[in-house]
Parts: structure tokens; C-alpha cells; sequence
């Protein structure tokens, strides 16, 4: 039986037709898979009865493109937690190592945004900072697309980068930190109380590249909440009232995570484990030279390929990051 109130309640309506649409998708990739299993197991059927060793190409491809749509879907079933669906608000810090560090942080929103096109995914800029000389000091930007969170939930600690320094005149290798925070957007009215006495609201002019994203006026949006330090800025709006109601949207998603999370454990693993953004609290490294290499410190996941991964190649780290949470997130040896 329909429920009555169901029409009257777009908000409710609207959540549960796209779930049912995601739901409807996973089902017919489950069909598609099936299909395409059928499929390899008569090819290999004909090649066998026709003793045809040209047909183990195609097999192999065919095997290949099934494996890894099985691996997409399976990955998938991962994101089960309570807001994985939601779209992404992520915030990049430049730390410690001054211009070099603001194009670290430049470079990290390149790779997310590329991430993002390769996924269809829509990015939103919120928030932007400039470097005193080059690169981004502090951007905020949102990444809407399904299970945009769950993915990108794996990106949040401090990121870490090792390269001969183009700011550096004397040739060396340098080493720069970007911290990453990465909250779910979360569209419902959350029952958060907020004491405005709490919070300290400061505007400003708007800065970044201007045009359609950003505009000039002073009608930019910071909201501190003085009693956990919490800070959340919104530039991108047409107003400063669309600003502060997005930027106090962010703040009461914060709040009630936090709220949510009990222990100190769970607190830390919501906000994104992001202490110091220095040395020893890196969750990825990323060596430019001597050698190239990624690396994620929480699961051992590696690439050699820098250009890839800066290009967007994430899956891989995302992967890995999702089912070693999966199975408890126990610590993995350094190498």
C-alpha cells in the first residue's frame, strides 16, 4: 500500500526514487554480469571444440572486462555506512612549507577534479584561498555524484610530497604537507541545536578567479564555533545569505557527525584523522624523485606511476583503502 504522505513530502519522494534508481542500476549490472559470464564460458566451450588457439585473445578480454566490473560492483557493497551515498564537501590546508606547499595543495585539487570528470561527477568550488605567490592556500569544494562520499571518505588525513622543488633555487628536494578533510554532505534538516552566542560570523570579500564561480563582493562567509573550533566558510553562493545558509548547513553536518561519534576512536576516524600537518601523520606519500612512487601508508597500496595517480588514477587507493576498512583497518608494516 502507497503510503499517503509520501507525495506530499518531496524531499522524502526524492531520496527514495534515487535510491530506487541506484538500486535498479545495481540490478541490471548484476544481470549484465551474469550474461557476460554465460558469454566467456560459450566461447571457451567453442574453442575448445574447435581446437582454435586464436579465440584465447578474445577470451582473455572478454575475461578481463568481467573481472573488472565484478571488482566495481563488489566495491560497491562496501559503501553501507550511513551517509556513503551522500555527495563530498572536501577541504584542502596547505602546511608546513610555504609556496611550495600552496602548489602541493594546488596540485591535489587538479588531481581530485580529474578524479571527479572520470567518475561524471559534478565539482563545485565553495570556498577558495590564494597563495601569497603561487598555488592555493586553503580551498573548500564539493563533489556531487553517487556514493561520492563513500569513496572519497578514504582521502582525508595529510598528504605528503617529496620532489625537487621548482621554488627552489638551489635544486633540492623538498618535502610538503596538504591536509585533506572530508565530510558527507548531508541534505536533511539534522535536529542540531546551535547557540548563536557560540558562534563568531565573519564576512569578506570573495577571492579566486572570479566569473561565474566566484563573485567580488563582500558577501563571503566564515562561521567559527568558538566551543570545538570548528570552522566552515562558503564564497560561492550569489549572496551573502545563500553563503551563510550553506555555510551553516556544512557547520550542523559537522556537529552532528561529531555528536553522532561517541568515542574518540570514531570521532577521529569521521573528521579524518587530520592532526598536525607535518611529519609522521601522513596517510599517503607521494615521491616525484629520487624515484617515483605513491604510496598509502594505511593499506600498503603502491603505484610507480605518479603522472597517473596525478592525473586522477585514485581507484586503485580507494580499492584498497574500502576493503581494508572492510576487514577492520588493522595497521600494516612499513616497508
Amino acid at each position: 500500500m502507497e503510503d499517503p504522505g509520501f507525495w506530499d513530502d518531496p524531499d522524502r519522494s526524492n531520496r527514495l526514487m534515487k535510491e530506487l534508481k541506484v538500486l535498479k542500476g545495481t540490478v541490471e549490472q548484476g544481470n549484465h554480469l551474469k550474461t557476460q559470464y554465460e558469454d566467456i564460458e560459450t566461447l571457451i566451450e567453442m574453442g575448445y571444440e574447435a581446437e582454435d588457439l586464436d579465440m584465447i585473445p578474445e577470451i582473455r578480454a572478454e575475461l578481463d572486462s568481467f573481472i573488472e566490473e565484478f571488482e566495481t560492483l563488489r566495491i560497491s557493497t562496501l559503501l553501507s555506512e550511513e551517509y556513503d551515498k551522500c555527495n563530498a564537501i572536501l577541504k584542502l590546508n596547505a602546511g608546513a612549507g610555504g609556496t611550495e606547499s600552496c602548489d602541493w595543495a594546488n596540485m591535489l585539487y587538479r588531481m581530485y577534479t580529474r578524479w571527479a570528470e572520470k567518475k561524471g561527477f559534478a565539482l563545485e568550488v565553495l570556498d577558495f584561498l590564494d597563495g601569497d605567490e603561487a598555488g592555493i592556500k586553503s580551498i573548500t569544494f564539493q563533489v556531487n555524484g553517487e556514493n561520492a562520499y563513500g569513496y572519497l571518505k578514504s582521502e582525508k588525513g595529510v598528504h605528503r610530497l617529496v620532489r625537487i622543488s621548482p621554488f627552489n633555487a638551489q635544486g633540492k628536494r623538498q618535502t610538503s604537507f596538504v591536509s585533506l578533510d572530508v565530510m558527507p554532505d548531508i541534505e536533511e534538516d539534522l535536529d542540531v541545536e546551535i547557540n548563536e552566542d557560540d558562534l563568531r560570523i565573519d564576512t569578506y570579500r570573495s577571492s579566486g578567479a572570479g566569473g561565474q564561480h566566484i563573485n567580488k563582493t563582500s558577501s563571503a562567509i566564515r562561521i567559527t564555533h568558538l566551543p570545538t573550533g570548528i570552522v566552515v566558510q562558503c564564497q560561492n553562493e550569489r549572496s551573502q545569505f545563500q553563503n551563510k545558509d550553506k555555510a551553516m548547513q556544512m557547520l550542523k553536518a559537522k556537529l552532528y557527525m561529531l555528536k553522532k561519534e561517541a568515542n574518540a576512536e570514531k570521532l577521529s576516524d569521521i573528521r579524518g584523522e587530520i592532526k598536525d600537518i607535518g611529519w609522521g601523520n601522513q596517510i599517503r606519500s607521494y615521491v616525484m624523485q629520487p624515484y617515483t612512487m605513491v604510496k598509502d601508508h594505511r593499506t600498503g597500496c603502491e603505484s610507480g606511476n605518479v603522472d597517473a595517480v596525478m592525473d586522477g588514477a585514485l581507484d586503485s587507493f580507494i580499492n584498497a583503502y574500502l576493503k581494508w576498512k572492510s576487514v577492520g583497518g588493522k595497521p600494516v608494516e612499513e616497508v
